[in-house]
């Protein structure tokens, strides 16, 4: 049985917020994470870690909501940063050529330095 579905939040700083996904994002599950990503950006968050270490599985539906997230922040000089350590997720990013328009890297720690280079450039 997969894991269930849960989505956690991370305040780093004023600005910099970490937002963690368990279980599968699908059609059912991505509104869920559309409105923890929203509200985050509504109250100022310009650069964000989605961390998808703990995601089983994620469908169009996901990535939509992902690809609005990066928008809606870059419309607010913002960044969006993925965790991703699992094959078959980087193979999704890969094969539609969003892996040419999000920030994956394979930890935390990572996501978070690519940030504040963002911030910088």
């Amino acid at each position: 049985m997969p894991p269930e579905f849960a989505v956690t939040e991370e305040e780093l700083a004023a600005d910099r917020h970490v937002v963690a996904v368990r279980g599968e994002i699908d059609l059912f599950t991505a509104p869920e994470l559309k409105q923890t990503l929203t509200d985050a950006i509504e109250k100022g968050r310009s650069r964000i870690v989605v961390d998808l270490a703990e995601t089983t599985f994620l469908d169009s539906t996901a990535l939509g909501v992902l690809i609005g997230a990066v928008k809606r922040l870059r419309a607010r000089d913002g960044a969006l940063a993925i965790v991703n350590t699992d094959a078959n997720i980087a193979k999704t990013f890969e094969i539609t050529g969003l892996d040419q328009i999000f920030t994956i890297v394979g930890s935390r720690d990572e996501a978070v330095a690519s940030l504040d280079a963002a911030a910088t450039s």
